[in-house]
């Protein structure tokens, strides 16, 4: 299992604790030194069954900076994908990918149903 996160992120910090406690075995990955690529978007979106807007960083301000609640709408799913290629930071976080299922965020009962 891959668990990408931003070290200083209070809520990946809180994530990572819940693993550890829970003895998850994962592999960590910091997400804005090793941004998913467009390709890995791709896959993880297709493989999660959420909306793509659940993969953004909502209320990060990179996101509220470039203005991309309005923005969004008008834009394909392919080029939504590129733009969070683009920066870690526009991802939302911690992202946790599993064979068979994507987890955006941290939810402790989301991540007992998946992860336990």
């Amino acid at each position: 299992m891959l668990v990408l996160v931003y070290r200083k992120c209070s809520t990946c910090q809180k994530a990572l604790k819940w693993l550890e406690d829970h003895q998850v075995e994962f592999t960590e990955r910091p997400i804005v030194e090793e941004n998913p690529t467009y390709e890995e978007l791709k896959e993880w979106h297709g493989r999660s069954g959420l909306p793509l807007k659940k993969f953004f960083n909502t209320s990060g301000l990179m996101y509220k900076d470039m203005n991309l609640k309005d923005k969004l709408g008008e834009m394909t799913e392919e080029e939504q994908l590129k733009l969070l290629a683009t920066n870690g930071m526009l991802v939302k976080r911690p992202l946790v990918v599993g064979e068979d299922f994507v987890l955006t965020g941290f939810r402790e009962k989301e991540w007992e149903e998946k992860l336990l």
